[in-house]
């Protein structure tokens, strides 16, 4: 993956992701007997959870806590947290299935493709989606960073990802910002997940090396390397500015178009363009015969020698 940010949300989906597996090695039978978690299991990786203060059953509430720097492991994925929670119920063929992990208290889950950090973590089987949340909302990848206020999240069923509030996605000198950030992934011909569109929505902003482009909505092309934006789009450049209703920007040339109206769109408006000429020295500054402003016209008068006494 080579594209801005599509290593970005791939990483993103990549750290999440292990969350949903962790979750279906969990959502075997629970056992009559006391049977340790760590044996609750169905994939090739053993799942491995640990804590300081030890593993709590609690049969009234339907829960398994690991208490004190919790640790849930599977093979090269980990989730960290103070508390790590396992909610279960009862099935129609009266078995018991767990249906919600909780993860609370200095939050990270980690891959070999990064690190997602929060406050409070939690997978709801039902609806296959992972949700992050809480202060310092972010994803460390090798060289990319992904950020968010209100929430992180992976929903299995639609293959998406999904960043709200203050969303930001950042790679090299690139940077897309909106209300909400939300990745779409499909599945390449060598069986690996991949973000192919990146749909933004509310103030999104685009940050260039020479350029800084808002709009109300916007679309970001991962294979095309190409973002469009429609609404109120304005294109920045210096102290230059461009004003219409749609663009188009190439992240990988620089190149960006602008238009009175999206392509097929019924009505059409005008671009307009603000220039200012650069600012050229006034031809006082030029003269270097000419004394600085507020300078005394004469050279004050020569102090006096000392009397040497002679």
């Amino acid at each position: 993956m080579n594209h801005s940010l599509e290593r970005s949300f791939a990483l993103w989906r990549s750290a999440t992701g292990p969350i949903a597996a962790l979750a279906l090695m969990l959502s075997l039978p629970v056992p009559a007997s006391g049977q340790a978690i760590g044996d609750l299991k169905e994939s090739d990786e053993p799942l491995e959870i640990n804590a300081e203060e030890g593993i709590e059953w609690n049969r009234n509430d339907k829960t398994y806590i690991a208490r004190g720097n919790a640790r849930a492991a599977s093979g090269d994925v980990e989730v960290l947290a103070e508390v790590l929670t396992a909610y279960y119920r009862e099935s129609e063929q009266g078995d018991s299935e767990i249906f919600m992990i909780e993860a609370t208290g200095n939050v990270s889950i980690s891959s070999p493709e990064g690190t997602v950090y929060g406050d409070k973590g939690q997978y709801k089987l039902d609806e296959q989606v992972f949700i992050m949340t809480g202060d310092d909302l972010r994803l460390e990848g090798e060289k990319d960073r992904i950020t968010a206020r209100d929430s992180l999240e992976y929903w299995e069923g639609k293959q998406q990802a999904v960043a709200r509030g203050n969303a930001n996605a950042y790679h090299e000198d690139k940077q897309i910002r909106a209300d909400m950030l939300t990745a779409n992934f499909v599945e390449n011909a060598d069986s690996e997940m991949e973000v192919r569109r990146i749909d933004a929505s509310g103030n999104v902003e685009i940050r260039t090396q020479t350029e800084f482009v808002t709009g109300d909505e916007g679309v970001y092309y991962v294979d095309r390397e190409i973002a469009t934006l429609s609404g109120k789009v304005k294109i920045t450049r210096d102290e230059n500015q461009l004003n219409g209703e749609y663009a188009e920007v190439n992240l990988a040339t620089g190149i960006s178009k602008l238009k009175g109206a999206a392509p097929g769109s019924e009505s059409s408006g005008r671009v307009t363009a603000i220039v200012l000429p650069k600012s050229a020295p006034k031809p006082d500054d030029l003269d270097p015969d000419k004394p600085a402003e507020n300078a005394p016209e004469e050279a004050p008068e020569e102090a006096p020698k000392a009397n040497n006494g002679s």
